[in-house]
């Protein structure tokens, strides 16, 4: 079997899902889509779910599975937009997501009751876990420093990455979100990530297109190997983390976090209504 990559991009989050199927059979998986969120007017809108959905249907693929590699905090989910109308596709994310929403439980000071067990998707994902998507296999790959719940997904002989690396000419994924770790991302690019086999390609989750060149959203792992401009295999764990530390220390928070981190640990759930049929979203003040 062969998988089939189809790529969509939303220009405001600079941010890729990906539609894999098998050609032969029409079994399907969609990974990391995107609801559109506009922060100044605190609306929702389906524009990007819209598209990867007429792909969907114009094919007529069997959606198995809604993949998030991780609780994204540079736009929302839309996982839940995507189930109604693919109401029997199962949405899954990797097992230590339990830890995000432990963090930002407290973060956002949410109900005591919100649940931290991951039980508001339909299934967690394990280290070296295979599941069967009808003819898909994948693999999940826990990758974490991005975040401490990141994974990658293994289909074939193509590898979705999140956040982990980018393109070659951007380099890798910031660590500095609560517990993050530049020596976890390093451990996981280098010990598995650069462990695959040289032809295997890598999908980014994001491309920026820094200097103006076109999207690209994938290259072999020898590629990244050679010349990733942050992390090469020729990079020294020391040399990394002391980069990545000093270069996040300059960043600014994205410009979604806080909308889009409380509703991806509730695997893209918005807050109950309050009494007047309106969710909120919650702010916090740092003094």
């Amino acid at each position: 079997m062969k998988e089939t990559v189809k790529e969509f991009f939303d220009q405001d989050t600079w941010t890729l899902t990906y539609v894999v199927h098998d050609a032969a059979t029409l079994d399907a998986v969609i990974i990391d889509p995107v609801w559109d969120y506009d922060p100044a007017a605190s609306s929702l809108s389906e524009h990007s779910v819209e598209k990867v959905l007429a792909y969907v249907k114009e094919r007529g693929l069997k959606v198995h599975y809604i993949l998030e590699t991780h609780a994204h905090a540079d736009h929302v989910s839309g996982s839940q937009i995507l189930k109604k109308t693919i109401p029997n596709a199962k949405i899954g994310i990797g097992a230590h997501i339990t830890s995000v929403q432990k963090i930002f439980k407290d973060i956002f000071h949410l109900d005591p009751d919100f649940p931290t067990d991951g039980r508001q998707f339909d299934f967690l994902l394990h280290e070296g876990q295979t599941v069967n998507a009808g003819s898909l296999t994948i693999k999940t790959l826990y990758t974490p420093g991005h975040t401490p719940a990141c994974s990658s997904y293994i289909i074939g002989e193509a590898v979705f990455v999140g956040d982990a690396i980018f393109m070659p000419d951007y380099g890798t994924g910031r660590c500095d979100f609560p517990a993050g770790s530049a020596e976890d991302l390093y451990d996981s690019v280098h010990r598995k990530l650069f462990q695959l086999p040289d032809h295997y390609q890598l999908y980014v989750c994001h491309d920026y297109m820094p200097g103006g060149r076109p999207l690209a959203f994938h290259c072999p792992v020898s590629e990244q190997k050679q010349k990733n401009i942050q992390l090469k295999a020729s990079t020294t764990r020391e040399e990394f983390v002391s980069f990545r530390k000093k270069r996040d220390a300059t960043l600014s928070a994205p410009r979604l976090l806080l909308p889009s981190v409380q509703i991806n640990i509730d695997a893209g759930h918005l807050p109950a209504p309050e009494r007047n049929g309106v969710s909120y979203l919650k702010i916090p003040l740092r003094k």
